[in-house]
């Protein structure tokens, strides 16, 4: 059962690497854009329901070393980073006409879920003294104060949602990046260990992508107000 769960891990998680970029570069609510982007979501369904399943096999199995145990506490957390970065990006979508505060408990609790996962993920890897632990869920805090502040606030722009569906579906990808980046690409090239700076090239590379893309569409939609208006 374990293997066959950790198979359905692997192909989420292709899955969602070679599709994530499709909705990036097609036309915005086309049909290749939807049909891509529900593919991606499928994806990291799998990947977030098939690494808590692992993770918490494992944690409860006597049997489990401290690495084992430390590797589940990570799996448990990409879990939760994963699902609940893909539900933020959907659900903004379903809310884009929205002019108060969300109080929707769900919603909420996904992105509470995030910040406490990955704050308590941090702890304890600062109490058995790995660095990945420690550092890499500074990601998820980080992304769960942008849920967060997003969800508790009335909307101040008029293409909110658009910005918030995309930074939450490329916040997503970094799961899964970081994960083919750390653990399948140095099974590819035979490479026995990876620094902690690589947990975070994805995160360093695509960051810069989500801000570069909301500063084009702000400008595009503004320039397309001001047009309309004249």
């Amino acid at each position: 059962m374990f293997d066959m769960i950790k198979l359905l891990h692997i192909i989420g998680g292709f899955l969602a690497l070679f599709t994530f970029l499709i909705p990036v570069v097609t036309r915005k609510g086309g049909k290749v854009h939807r049909l891509a982007g529900w593919v991606y979501t499928a994806g990291m369904g799998i990947v977030a329901i098939s690494a808590f399943y692992m993770g918490a096999a494992r944690l409860v199995d006597p049997e489990s070393s401290p690495e084992l145990i430390s590797f589940s506490v990570f799996l448990l957390f990409i879990a939760v980073l994963s699902s609940s970065t893909a539900w933020y990006g959907l659900r903004v979508l379903k809310f884009k006409k929205r002019l108060v505060v969300h109080r929707h408990a769900v919603d909420l609790g996904f992105s509470f879920a995030l910040l406490l996962s990955a704050a308590a993920t941090s702890i304890y890897g600062f109490m058995i003294g790995s660095s990945l632990l420690s550092w890499f869920p500074v990601v998820g805090i980080a992304l769960a104060f942008v849920q967060l502040n997003y969800w508790l606030r009335k909307p101040d722009e008029r293409m909110h949602w658009w910005y918030e569906h995309l930074g939450g579906m490329l916040g997503c990808s970094i799961s899964t990046i970081t994960a083919f980046t750390v653990f399948g690409a140095p099974r590819l090239l035979n490479i026995e260990s990876v620094s902690l700076m690589l947990w975070f090239l994805p995160t360093i590379l695509l960051t810069p992508v989500i801000i570069g893309m909301t500063v084009y569409y702000k400008k595009k939609f503004s320039a397309r107000s001001v047009s309309s208006a004249a």
